[in-house]
């Protein structure tokens, strides 16, 4: 069982963060004491880069994506039903696709999506990097927030199968039921505002919430590559 970094003033609470960027500075504060100088910010774009962008900057640690796709609702690009990681290992959540009654006609379909967009994504957001080397890593995975928590899922078996030596999950939000859910899957979970009820969303956690684009994304990317440039 993973060790959990929740912050009891902003249980509960919604619109706690300005934005990504500042939910992603207050990560970086708790997180400034437990890494290591092997240390690596892997974001999950596209609304994991900006939250990891200041985490790379004021711990001083390189950036990279792990491009993950959540497997959408049929009608519902808000929800998931599971996820598909870059070496095509798909996760489904049963109950969530019992609850539904998704066929699995509509299982393959959401599925297939799923992959061609992640396909996309991966050519679009590693502009033909390799993936780094996690060997012996300590690996820190960053989203904007936690929902089912199947992308995160999936984001964290694919770096323990790359040799990371600790998995530290960062996020600004979660639901209580999805916290729970991942802990056992990772070393430490840091989310400082963590919500209970019958409905969640990540965007609650912001006063200012919108989905970026794919060029924002890649702004965000030069911008740390830059970063990486002058401190060489």
């Amino acid at each position: 069982m993973g060790t959990l970094l929740e912050d009891l003033d902003l249980s509960g609470k919604t619109a706690v963060f300005k934005d990504r960027r500042e939910a992603g500075q207050r990560l970086a504060a708790r997180l400034s004491d437990r890494v290591d100088g092997s240390a690596i910010v892997l974001a999950i774009p596209a609304g994991g880069v900006p939250v990891a962008l200041p985490i790379a900057q004021s711990l001083r640690l390189p950036l990279d994506v792990l491009v993950v796709r959540k497997i959408q609702i049929p009608g519902n690009t808000e929800a998931g039903f599971g996820a598909i990681g870059p070496d095509g290992t798909v996760l489904l959540n049963d109950r969530i696709v019992e609850d539904l009654r998704l066929s699995a006609k509509e299982i393959e379909v959401q599925v297939s999506h799923a992959r061609e967009v992640l396909e996309r994504r991966e050519a679009l957001f590693r502009r033909g990097r390799p993936f780094p080397s996690l060997e012996n890593r300590q690996v820190i995975l960053v989203d904007d927030g936690l929902a089912s928590g199947y992308t995160m899922l999936a984001s964290a078996a694919l770096v323990k199968a790359r040799g990371a030596s600790q998995v530290i999950v960062a996020v600004p939000t979660a639901s209580r039921r999805t916290a729970n859910f991942l802990l056992p899957e990772v070393d430490m979970l840091v989310c400082p505002n963590i919500r209970t009820g019958p409905i969640f969303a990540v965007a609650d956690a912001y006063r200012h919430w919108y989905d970026l684009d794919d060029r924002e994304v890649l702004d965000l990317l030069r911008e740390a590559d830059a970063a990486e440039i002058a401190k060489s």
